[in-house]
């Protein structure tokens, strides 16, 4: 999946141990699978070149990352002319968020 993190998410990541991000819909720290149960275990960090952009290896509970009920946000690849959808929903997003 791809998040986003202001400094402040960073520390609680970082203090947690557990992927926390900042929403930029809600204005606010999120705890990747605060409603899920979904969480992400962080397992190792890894900084690219130009130090602006973090990977975040980990353990994901549950199966799945992306609210839709997929493994990853990225279950869509390009077939010809539209998109195909790549894997089976993990879960029913109707049963998690209500």
């Amino acid at each position: 999946m791809l998040a986003y993190m202001n400094r402040e998410a960073w520390l609680k990541t970082i203090e947690t141990g557990k992927a926390t991000y900042w929403s930029r819909s809600r204005q606010s720290l999120w705890l990747k699978g605060e409603t899920s149960g979904h969480v992400q275990l962080v397992r190792e960090v890894l900084l690219d070149c130009d130090a602006d952009t973090v990977v975040l290896k980990v353990e994901q509970l549950g199966g799945a990352a992306c609210h839709t009920g997929y493994r990853s946000c990225f279950h869509r690849r390009l077939a010809g002319d539209d998109f195909e959808t790549v894997g089976d929903k993990i879960f029913d997003p109707k049963e998690i968020y209500r």
